[in-house]
């Protein structure tokens, strides 16, 4: 039976094709893509079902504009690996994708290039909204 132990390796195994990565404290793996912060973890979310969560900071500090928002919400409408989080702090808003998914059986090329998917729409995501900002 796999473990979180195992499937944090095989992740970092496949995203070190693409990125280097660090292995935080916490067991946590953390990566850049292009300006991207990226940081994938397992975690078992019931006996038996262990998921990959993958959490990248697509923006920060981006003008409080509700223009932007609704842009990032129909944005978020359209991708198929991810979530969008819109977060509304003192210094504008800040920008996460976050995808979750079962990763036990899959093989590295797949796992790798589930992976790269997500981190890539980040990156596109990030474009766009700096260029609206």
């Amino acid at each position: 039976m796999t473990t979180e132990t195992d499937l944090i390796g095989r992740a970092r195994e496949a995203l070190e094709s693409y990125h280097d990565v660090t292995v935080d404290s916490d067991g946590a793996l953390t990566f850049r893509h292009a300006d991207v912060p990226c940081a994938v973890q397992a975690m078992e979310l019931v006996e038996g079902l262990i998921v990959l969560s993958l959490t990248c900071v697509v923006a920060w500090d981006l003008p409080d504009d509700r223009e932007l928002a609704v842009s990032a919400a129909e944005r978020a409408g359209q991708g198929l690996f991810g979530t969008l989080g819109v977060v509304h702090t003192e210094r504008g808003m800040d920008v996460t994708l976050r995808y979750a998914f079962p990763a036990e059986g899959l093989a590295l090329p797949a796992l790798g290039t589930l992976l790269m998917l997500v981190v890539s729409t980040a990156s596109q995501l990030r474009v766009e909204l700096l260029d609206q900002g």
